[in-house]
C-alpha cells in the first residue's frame, strides 16, 4: 500500500459454523470447539453420498432478517448481509458519502441453491412455474449487490470469483479501491453457501472430503498424518476498510492495520497446487515486500491449510521457501480445524480472524493434531491458544484456490 495511504479495519462481522457472529466465533475458536456436524438433509441418504457431514452454519439467518428478505436472496447473500450489518455497527455505522462508499464481497460458487432447486421446479413444474427473482438470487455477484443496496454504496460493488480464494482478494481489492481514491470506506469480505447433495459429490468424486462420519469433529485436522480431506463449511465474513486519517478523524475504533496483499497464480494444475510451493511463496513475498517490512518480522501465519495430504505438504513448503530460518519463530495456526472450509468465504474469514489474532494478540490452536506430519517443519499451535509477543507485529493470512490463485494478506498491529 503507498505510504500516505495506510488502511485500516474498523469493523468485524461473521456469521460461521461457530456463531452467529464474529465474536462468538472468535470465542469458540479459543474454546476450541469444533463447527463440523452430521448433515440431517434427506439427500444425504438418497444420493448414498459417500461424506455425511459438514461444518453447516450455526445461526440461521431468519433469526435476523425479515422473511421477505430471505426469500428474495439465496442463502449466499443472507450470510453476507448478516455479517455485513454486523461489521457495519461495530465500526460505529461511519457517515460517508455514499459516492465514495464501496463494496467488495468474494464467492466461489454463488447462489447454487437456487440455482438447483429452481431447476428441480422446472423439470418437476415447468417453466411457468419458476420463481421471478431467480436469475438475480443465482448470479455471483447477488450478495455484493444486496449489500450495496442495504448501505446506498455507490462507489461499486465488486465481486471476485477466485475459487477459495475469492475472500481474500475482495479485501485486497477494496484496499485498492481506497489506495487508488476510488472510495474512502469499503466493506469487504466473502460468501459461500453451497452445503447441498451436488457440491458434496462433487468434492467426494473427486477425492477431496474427509470420510470420518463416525466422528465429524475430529475431521478437520489439518498436518495431522491421518488427514484425509477437508470438512465443507459455509458462512460469510466482512470487514470495514478506511484510511487511518479517516477513522482517526471520526474518532473510530481500529482493530489493525491491513497492510498488503500479495497475489500469483501457479499456472501449474487446476486444482493440484504447484509441490515446492513457488507460487504461494511469491504472493507472500510480495505481501512481505508491499507492506514495508522484513521476514522476521512476521509473528504469526493463519495458513490455508485444508486437511488435504497434498496442500498442506506444499503450503508448508511454501512457507520455508519464503521466511528461511525465520519460519521458526512464526506461530502458524489453521482455523478450518475448527471451522471447516468455507470456499469462497475462507479467506475472508481467516483474514478477519488474522486480524483478532493481532487485535487480541492471541493464536487459536489447531485442533486434532495429534500427530504432526514429520514433512510438516513448521511451529503449529496446537493444544492451548498462544499469546503474541509485545511490542509491534504483523501477520500473514494465506489463502489458495483451484485454478492456481494465491493470495497472502497482511496485517499489522499500530
Amino acid at each position: 500500500m503507498s505510504a500516505d495511504k495506510r488502511i485500516v479495519v474498523t469493523g468485524v462481522g461473521a456469521t460461521t459454523p461457530l456463531g452467529g457472529t464474529a465474536t462468538e466465533t472468535w470465542d469458540a475458536l479459543l474454546a476450541g470447539r469444533s463447527g463440523a456436524r452430521t448433515i440431517e438433509a434427506d439427500w444425504v441418504q438418497q444420493y448414498e453420498l459417500p461424506t455425511t457431514f459438514a461444518a453447516s452454519i450455526a445461526q440461521d439467518p431468519g433469526e435476523v432478517l425479515a422473511r421477505v428478505e430471505t426469500r428474495r436472496m439465496d442463502p449466499s447473500a443472507h450470510y453476507a448481509l448478516v455479517a455485513t450489518r454486523e461489521a457495519w455497527a461495530d465500526a460505529g455505522e461511519p457517515q460517508v458519502d455514499p459516492e465514495r462508499l464501496g463494496v467488495a464481497i468474494g464467492t466461489g460458487i454463488g447462489g447454487v441453491h437456487t440455482l438447483l432447486s429452481q431447476y428441480d421446479v422446472m423439470k418437476e413444474k415447468g417453466a411457468r412455474r419458476i420463481y421471478p427473482l431467480t436469475v438475480p438470487m443465482l448470479m455471483p455477484n447477488t450478495a455484493s449487490g444486496n449489500v450495496s443496496l442495504e448501505l446506498g454504496a455507490r462507489a461499486g460493488a465488486h465481486t471476485t470469483v477466485s475459487a477459495c480464494a475469492s475472500g481474500a482478494e475482495a479485501m485486497g481489492y477494496a484496499a485498492e479501491m481506497i489506495r487508488v481514491g476510488r472510495a474512502d470506506v469499503v466493506v469487504a469480505g466473502g460468501t459461500e453457501a453451497a452445503i447441498h447433495a451436488l457440491t458434496i459429490g462433487g468434492f467426494s468424486a473427486m477425492q477431496a472430503l474427509s470420510k470420518r462420519n463416525d466422528d465429524p469433529a475430529a475431521a478437520s485436522r489439518p498436518y495431522d498424518v491421518d488427514r484425509d480431506g477437508f470438512v465443507m463449511g459455509e458462512g460469510a465474513a466482512v470487514i470495514v476498510l478506511e484510511t487511518y486519517e479517516h477513522a482517526k478523524a471520526r474518532g473510530a475504533k481500529i482493530y489493525a492495520e491491513f497492510a498488503s496483499i500479495g497475489m500469483s497464480a501457479d499456472a501449474h494444475h487446476i486444482t493440484a497446487p504447484e509441490p515446492e510451493g513457488s507460487g504461494a511463496s511469491r504472493a507472500m513475498n510480495e505481501a512481505v515486500q508491499r507492506a514495508g517490512l522484513s521476514h522476521k518480522d512476521v509473528a504469526h501465519i493463519n495458513a490455508h491449510a485444508t486437511s488435504t495430504p497434498v496442500g498442506d505438504i506444499a503450503e508448508s513448503n511454501a512457507i520455508r521457501r519464503t521466511f528461511g530460518d525465520a519460519t521458526d519463530n512464526i506461530a502458524v495456526t489453521a482455523t478450518k480445524s475448527m471451522t471447516g472450509h468455507l470456499l469462497g468465504a475462507a479467506g475472508a474469514l481467516e483474514g478477519l480472524l488474522t486480524v483478532l489474532s493481532v487485535h487480541h494478540r492471541l493464536v487459536p490452536a489447531t485442533i486434532n493434531v495429534d500427530n504432526q506430519d514429520p514433512e510438516i517443519v513448521l511451529d503449529v499451535v496446537k493444544g492451548e491458544h498462544r499469546k503474541l509477543p509485545d511490542g509491534d507485529i504483523a501477520a500473514l493470512n494465506n489463502s489458495f484456490g483451484f485454478g492456481g490463485h494465491n493470495v497472502a494478506m497482511m496485517v499489522k498491529s499500530l
